[in-house]
Order: structure tokens, then sequence, then C-alpha cells
């Protein structure tokens, strides 16, 4: 079994889930939502899709994060790994958790072909399962953490 801590958000797994299923489909092999879970689960090394997400339970919170911690997760769907610079408990808003990140790479926060806009710095609110409360238009939250 894979050390849980250093799987994506279960957010991260179902969105894999949903472009496995989709892939599937297109070569012709049709799975239901469940099975593409198993699938994922047994990438990561867990036996089922349950165990898989009772061990992203047992994962620290964002309060184990520090300056110079490593993370991965996404920003406005955009898959990213980061360096912490700076993160504050909201003591007007307990639970939640401002963030400073410094990705690896920059990031393309704008979806259009014919206009780009990189961001290297990100910062963010997130609560205590390390995903923003602020989403996209389609439903995504901005920023997205896995942490170990």
């Amino acid at each position: 079994m894979r050390d849980p801590t250093l799987l994506p958000h279960l957010n991260v797994l179902k969105d894999q889930a949903k472009r496995l299923r989709t892939r599937l489909e297109a070569g012709g092999e049709t799975v239901g939502h469940s099975k593409a879970l198993e699938l994922i689960a047994a990438q990561h090394g867990f036996n089922d899709w349950n165990t898989l997400h009772a061990a992203l339970g047992n994962r620290p919170g964002p309060q184990s994060l520090a300056p110079g911690a490593r993370v991965t997760g996404a920003y406005l769907g955009q898959p990213f790994a980061a360096r912490v610079v700076g993160i504050q408990a909201m003591t007007s808003s307990p639970g939640n958790y401002r963030v400073s990140l410094d990705l690896d790479e920059a990031v393309d926060v704008v979806t259009f072909d014919s206009f780009s806009s990189f961001r290297k710095r990100v910062n963010g609110v997130i609560g205590k399962d390390g995903i923003s409360h602020s989403r996209t238009s389609n439903g995504r939250p901005h920023l997205e953490l896995s942490w170990s």
C-alpha cells in the first residue's frame, strides 16, 4: 500500500476516474464510475476505492504545513508542484488558511487559445482539506493542495 500523504487530493482522484472512464469509452469499453474509481485505487496501490478513501481521511491537515514544505495540486485546473512560501491561520474564519506558494513552473491561468498569462507565485485561502471555497465558473476549486 502506498503512503497516503503522497496521494493527490480526493477531488483530483475523482477527476482521474472520470478521465479514465471517458478514455475507455472512446476506445469502445464501457465502465461505470465505481469501476473507474476501483481502477484508480488499484493504480495507486490500494485494494479498493474504500480503502483509498479511508487512507486519505488520515492525512495531516494544513496545520502541518510550514514555509519550505513541498506540495502538489492544481491551480485553476492546472497541475503544479510548489514550495510553501507562507501559511497563516485565519482568525476571522476558523478552519481556513491563507497560503502563498512558489510554483516550480509557471502555470497558464487563461483558457483562451489566443492569449496566455503565466503565474509562478500563487496565493489563496484553503480549508482543512486543502481545497479553496472559491470556485471557477465550471465549479472547480481555484486551489487544490496535497501534501505530506
